[in-house]
């Protein structure tokens, strides 16, 4: 499930810049839309808790239209996030704190799609507590991807 950041990532230009960086990876044996992706990814039971908490701490709530709106290219802002940039296959968001990046990738793979979800967390804020939530965050993040794929292939 860890895999190397294809060159033509949009997260590259961060590992380039010496943040840190990863990237995780599923193959799936079918065509996935790249929107289909997204979707499926800001709208799986395992984010939605983490919708309600930035909806609770942060003022930040979503809902699963805007998410389908995000996918779709009609929509700038969900939740915590914005639009950093878009390209063929892939979306970079950006917290709201300018901290931290999210990254969606698809890309063909033989006969069906390889699913990427990355991040990216700029160097002036790894400190301490980055580096010890660090495994918990490498952890939800293969959660969240395989839940993503999951959602994904039911739902297309």
């Amino acid at each position: 499930m860890i895999a190397d950041l294809p060159q033509d990532a949009l997260l590259q230009r961060y590992r380039e810049q010496g943040a840190y960086t990863d990237c995780f990876a599923i193959d799936v044996p079918r065509q996935v839309a790249h929107a289909a992706f997204v979707e499926a990814f800001y709208t799986t039971a395992v984010f939605k808790l983490e919708r309600l908490l930035l909806a609770l701490f942060v003022a930040r709530p979503s809902r699963d239209a805007e998410a389908r709106e995000l996918a779709h290219g009609q929509r700038q802002q969900f939740a915590a996030w914005s639009v950093e940039e878009r390209a063929p296959g892939q979306l970079l968001m950006c917290d709201f704190a300018g901290s931290t990046r999210s990254w969606l990738m698809v890309s063909p793979a033989g006969q069906g799609t390889r699913l990427y979800f990355g991040s990216a967390v700029v160097r002036s804020r790894q400190g301490g507590v980055f580096r010890a939530l660090l495994g918990f965050h490498q952890l939800y993040s293969r959660i969240l991807l395989r839940a993503a794929v999951s959602r994904a292939l039911k739902a297309g």
